[in-house]
């Protein structure tokens, strides 16, 4: 989540701010946040994650977004950009303009500093309250590692984790898999943030 919020926005005001701004904001309890810009780093992992993922669906009912598409969680409280969405099935939008996803099966986060906590923590109990969310993917910015979470029976989640880059996350709701030399390819030339 990015700093300084401005509070006491409904979320028919946040939309009508956020859908003619030139930045991205993200909108939570009635406060919007400014995002920050992205590092090299992280933009080429989530271009890596996106291809990957785009190649091995392209055949299947299911569509692959990145960065700029807004995902609604709920009515009144958080509206966000995850850095990877994937939607199998028909899109649910959360009214006519169709700019705003409300039922994502998959979402990947790429942890910055600033953000892993809130990440890991409320935003992640936010997207849990979604039905078609299935699966949850945090990806280290600085190192190789991935935590993902896999939704279980009774609404309990499963975590796994690693950091061996000859390693493979098997997505099981989306039946697809990523190699982690593959999500950090090329990003050994570039700094962590």
């Amino acid at each position: 989540m990015a700093s300084q919020p401005k509070a006491g926005f409904t979320p028919e005001q946040y939309l009508k701010i956020e859908r003619t701004s030139e930045r991205k904001s993200e909108y939570l309890n009635g406060e919007i946040f400014a995002m920050g810009g992205a590092s090299p780093r992280h933009v080429l992992i989530v271009t890596n994650i996106v291809r990957e993922l785009s190649s091995q669906l392209k055949d299947r009912p299911c569509s692959v977004f990145s960065t700029d598409l807004r995902l609604r969680v709920s009515p009144e409280g958080l509206y966000t950009y995850p850095d990877v969405v994937v939607l199998c099935g028909p899109p649910q939008f959360s009214d006519s303009r169709r700019d705003t996803l409300t039922n994502p099966t998959l979402i990947v986060e790429v942890l910055s500093k600033s953000t892993k906590d809130y990440d890991r923590g409320e935003k992640f109990e936010q997207y849990r309250t979604i039905e078609s969310f299935k699966e949850y993917l945090l990806i280290a910015q600085d190192r190789p590692h991935v935590e993902h979470h896999v939704r279980q029976a009774g609404n309990t989640w499963l975590l796994s984790e690693t950091s061996k880059p000859d390693d493979t996350v098997f997505l099981t709701a989306i039946a697809c898999q990523l190699q982690l030399k593959e999500v950090y390819e090329k990003t050994d030339q570039l700094q962590p943030e």
